[in-house]
C-alpha cells in the first residue's frame, strides 16, 4: 500500500522522468518495510535467553515459560526435597506401653522397604545402622498422601501421618505432647500402627538447603510472595517457614489439596510458580502457570514441569525470573528498534526529503539499511549471553 501510494504520489507531482523517480523510491519502501527485523526480534531473544538458561543450569522445556515467569506475582513451593535437602534422618523413637522400640523399628522398615518416600529411606537406613534385620512383608499397599500399609510376619502394620491413624480409627492423643515439641523442633512426627493399636510415633529431621534462605530473600527482592505447600506435619511446616522467611504455608494436605491451594493463591495474587521435586507435586506443577522442578527428583514432575532447575538448588528459581524479565525486556527493545526503524526510514525512502532537501534513498542504500536492522536485532539479542544472576540468586 504504501509503494503504491508512493508510486501514485511521485507520477502525480514528481519531476521529470517522474516514472523512474517513482519506481525507485517504491522499491526502496518495498526493501525499508521488509519485517525481516520484525520477524527475529522475539525468536532470537528467546533462543539465546534459553541457551543462557541452559548454560546456567535452568532448561526451559517451553518458551512461553519465558513470558509467564516474568509475569508471576507468587512462588509457592513443596518443602521436601525442594526447601530442604530430600536426605532426612531418623531423629526419635517413642514406643506406646507394651510395645519393644527395636521391634517396631523392624517392623515399620520393612513397610517403609518398598516405598519411595525420602522418608522411607531414613527409617529403613536407621534399622540397618542397629543391626536389625527386616522381616518377611506381603501385601504392601501405598496409600496416597496418608502413609503405607503392609502385613509383617503376618500381622498388620500401618505407617503414616496422624490423619492416616485417625482415618484408621486410632486417638494419637497419647502422644500429642511430644507431637508437639518435635513439630516446633523443625521435625516430621509419623506414627506407626501395629495390628490395630497404635504403637509409636517417629520422627525425622530433614536438614534445610544452604541456599534455601538466600533464594526466598531474592524472591523477596523481586517483589514475589513465597507460599511453602505441604502435605507435613502443621507445627513443622510453620517452624521451617518462620527460619526462612516464607510468607505463607500450607500444610497437611493431599496432593489434590496442593492443586486447590495453588488456585487460591492463583485467583488472590495472580500468575503463580510452582516449585517441586516429587511425585505428589505432579498435580500441582501442572496447576500452576508455570511449573519449576528440581531436576534431582523425580522423572514424574520433571515431566509435569516447564522448567527444570538442574542443579537442585532453589537458587535457580530466582535466576529463571530474573532470566525471564531479561530476555522480555530484550525482545520489547528489538521490537521499538524495529519499528522505530521502519516509522523513521519509510518517510525517507518515499522521497519526503526530496523537496527540501533533494535527497532519495537508493533501493541500494535502503537494502543496506533494512540488513543494520536485523544486525542491530541480533547484536542485541546476543547480549542475553552475558546475562549474569545477581548475588544470592545464582543457578547453584
Amino acid at each position: 500500500v504504501l509503494a503504491l501510494a508512493t508510486v501514485l504520489v511521485w507520477l502525480a507531482f514528481g519531476p521529470s522522468p517522474a516514472l523512474s523517480h517513482a519506481l525507485v523510491n517504491a522499491v526502496a519502501v518495498l526493501i525499508i518495510a521488509c519485517p525481516c527485523a520484525m520477524g527475529l526480534a522475539t525468536p532470537t531473544s528467546i533462543m539465546v535467553g534459553t541457551g543462557r538458561g541452559a548454560e546456567l543450569g535452568i532448561l526451559f522445556r517451553k518458551g512461553e515459560a519465558l513470558q509467564l515467569l516474568r509475569d508471576a506475582r507468587v512462588v509457592a513451593v513443596d518443602k521436601t526435597g525442594t526447601v530442604t535437602e530430600g536426605r532426612p534422618l531418623l531423629t526419635d523413637l517413642e514406643t506406646a506401653a507394651g510395645f519393644d522400640p527395636a521391634q517396631v523399628l523392624g517392623a515399620v522398615a520393612a513397610v517403609e522397604s518398598r516405598s519411595e518416600h525420602p522418608i522411607a529411606r531414613a527409617i529403613v537406613d536407621a534399622a540397618a545402622g542397629q543391626g536389625i534385620a527386616l522381616p518377611a512383608l506381603d501385601r504392601f499397599e501405598s496409600v496416597t498422601g496418608m502413609g503405607a500399609r503392609a502385613h509383617v510376619d503376618g500381622v498388620p502394620v500401618e505407617v503414616g501421618a496422624d490423619r492416616y491413624m485417625q482415618a484408621l480409627g486410632l486417638d494419637v492423643g497419647v502422644f500429642a505432647a511430644t507431637a508437639t515439641r518435635l513439630g516446633g523442633e523443625g521435625k516430621s512426627p509419623m506414627y506407626a500402627a501395629i495390628d490395630g493399636g497404635l504403637a509409636a510415633i517417629l520422627a525425622v529431621a530433614d536438614p534445610i538447603k544452604p541456599s534455601s534462605r538466600a533464594a526466598i530473600a531474592a524472591l523477596h527482592a523481586q517483589g514475589l510472595k513465597v507460599a511453602m505447600i505441604t502435605g507435613d506435619n502443621a507445627r513443622t511446616a510453620q517452624a521451617i517457614a518462620a527460619q526462612l522467611g516464607i510468607d505463607e504455608v500450607v500444610a497437611e494436605v493431599l496432593p489434590a489439596g496442593k492443586v486447590e491451594a495453588v488456585k487460591r493463591l492463583q485467583a488472590e495474587h495472580g500468575k503463580l510458580a510452582f516449585v517441586g521435586d516429587g511425585i505428589n507435586d505432579a498435580p500441582a506443577l501442572a496447576q500452576a502457570d508455570v511449573g519449576l522442578a528440581i531436576g534431582t527428583g523425580t522423572d514424574v514432575a520433571m515431566e509435569s514441569a516447564d522448567v527444570v532447575l538442574m542443579s537442585g538448588s532453589l537458587q535457580g528459581v530466582p535466576t529463571a525470573i530474573a532470566l525471564s524479565r531479561a530476555t522480555i525486556g530484550n525482545i520489547g527493545q528489538n521490537l521499538f528498534w524495529a519499528f522505530a526503524y521502519n516509522t523513521a526510514l519509510i518517510p525517507v525512502a518515499a522521497g519526503a526529503l526530496y523537496p527540501a532537501f533533494g535527497i532519495l534513498l537508493s533501493p541500494v542504500f535502503a537494502a543496506g539499511a533494512m540488513a543494520l536492522s536485523s544486525v542491530f536485532v541480533l547484536g542485541n539479542a546476543l547480549r542475553l549471553r552475558r546475562f549474569q544472576p545477581a548475588a544470592g540468586g545464582g543457578a547453584g
